[in-house]
């Protein structure tokens, strides 16, 4: 298994790109027998039954992996305050996948400011229940200041390179250096827009250049279909 992994955020097959996938299964089995992960966002807005992970986990052969965002009642309604229980409630869920668990994706709300106390206390308790890759998404100006970048190394969190980028170091991978994980969300039109020939490209060269243990890419431009197409001619680009 190639240590870059190209996904889509969810794992839809659209109709453009039908053909390129296999015909039988449904779309997780078709989805997964092109591309070898994927990011779960429902996770972000709902808890999901065990007999679903379990579900996700068996559909998908050995060696798939899943990145799994942490919930909004985490990152946006606490604002990475007081997680304990809540927690452990999501990383009960996520371990039902098994050994197909991937990067726990952690996205901040744009007006979250970086704190030292409050984002060391919640990737304090993170890390106390879980060992494994972590990426942290964040948006606001402060969290790509020095002093966020040595946090998040300290506690082995990758941040997130982010397209379109709120900062200008934000395009770029940051934190702890054994994973690299890209989101591209579509630019200009976020959520919509394809990205061309030239930026992938571009961004192939860029993954193949990452020492990072691990190297993820996830494309998130899913309401036009777009994330699908980009991902396998990603992996084209790749040699995969």
């Amino acid at each position: 298994m190639s240590r870059i992994r190209v996904a889509t955020a969810g794992w839809a097959v659209p109709r453009a790109v039908r053909e390129a996938f296999p015909e039988a299964g449904s779309g997780l089995v078709r989805y997964a027998g092109r591309l070898s992960a994927a990011e779960i966002n429902s996770s972000f807005y709902r808890s999901h039954r065990p007999g679903t992970w379990r579900r996700w986990a068996e559909e998908t052969p050995e060696g798939f992996a899943f990145a799994v965002k942490v919930p909004r009642s985490l990152t946006h309604e606490r604002r990475l305050a007081d997680p304990g229980e809540l927690l452990d409630a999501f990383l009960d869920e996520a371990r039902l996948l098994g050994p197909k668990l991937g990067p726990i994706l952690v996205q901040l709300p744009p007006s979250l400011a970086f704190d030292s106390v409050v984002a060391g206390g919640f990737f304090g308790e993170l890390r106390a229940r879980h060992a494994g890759p972590v990426a942290c998404e964040p948006r606001h100006a402060t969290w790509f200041e020095p002093s966020a970048e040595a946090l998040l190394t300290e506690v082995r969190v990758a941040r997130v390179a982010a397209d379109p980028m709120r900062h200008p170091a934000a395009g770029t991978p940051g934190g702890w250096p054994g994973l690299a994980y890209w989101r591209l969300h579509g630019s200009p039109r976020m959520y919509w827009s394809a990205y061309d020939e030239g930026m992938l490209a571009t961004l192939a060269a860029q993954l193949r250049s990452e020492e990072a243990e691990a190297v993820w890419c996830v494309f998130d431009n899913t309401s036009s279909g777009a994330a699908a197409a980009n991902a396998l001619r990603l992996r084209e680009l790749l040699g995969d």
